[in-house]
């Protein structure tokens, strides 16, 4: 490629030399699994934590796969995994372990606990796959702040599972009063949905709200992303 010449030194030694680029390996991935009582509400049938963990073992070993460290933590109203980050297959394989000790709770997500916890284990800048989910901007206001407060130190991307069932609600068209309030309802969520959305991409918070079977190739392309931009 001509834009890869070095003319000043291909001036000096009289001959072609070009720069050879490589792509930066050993960047460091955390997924991060909320497994609080939103994430085991089914979507497609599914709890919402077993697609963000199928989501993030395919990213897991498209990682380890690239020379990238990754690591896993989990958490609900208290720190439940943790695994440090680790290259090649033998930590994908400790990831696989960590993501089946994860277990579904009825507790609400502590994300000032959850989220402060990782930090504290995090010793250079990374990138913080986040799998969680909300209801509104109220039951949001925490998870904001204390992920403008990760984001201040590592580059954080939030995924989220896109409610077909509310869409669904939201758009059809109704065919009595109860149709028309469930409706209503229904946009209202995901009118609130994208204002919370907004505000974190305002923080500088990359975001994904894709469906249950197209999230772990959105989480895969927009990693693929931030490494072309050196974003980590």
């Amino acid at each position: 490629d001509i834009r890869s010449i070095d003319w000043k030194h291909s001036a000096r030694h009289h001959r072609l030399v070009s720069k050879e680029f490589l792509a930066e390996r050993d960047r460091q991935i955390i997924l991060a699994f909320d497994s609080g009582h939103l994430m085991s509400e089914p979507e497609a049938g599914i709890p919402r934590l077993d697609h963000a963990i199928n989501a993030g073992l395919m990213l897991a070993y498209s990682c380890v796969a690239g020379g990238d460290r990754v690591g896993a933590f989990g958490f609900d109203s208290s720190l439940r995994q943790f695994m440090k980050p680790g290259s090649g297959m033998g930590a994908f394989h400790r990831i696989q372990e960590v993501c089946a000790r994860l277990d579904y709770s009825p507790a609400e997500t502590n994300f000032t606990l959850g989220l402060s916890s990782l930090a504290g284990r995090l010793n250079r800048r990374s990138l913080v796959v986040l799998f969680t989910d909300f209801i509104d901007t109220v039951t949001a206001e925490l998870m904001l702040e204390n992920i403008q407060r990760l984001s201040r130190r590592h580059l954080v991307l939030f995924v989220a599972l896109r409610d077909l069932t509310l869409d669904s609600l939201a758009h059809q068209e109704p065919e009595n009063m109860t149709g028309v309030s469930r409706s209503v309802i229904a946009f209202d969520f995901l009118r609130e949905r994208r204002i919370v959305l907004e505000k974190l991409r305002r923080l500088g918070v990359h975001v994904i709200e894709a469906p249950a079977n197209a999230v772990g190739a959105d989480v895969i392309n927009h990693y693929l992303k931030i490494k072309r931009l050196e974003l980590i």
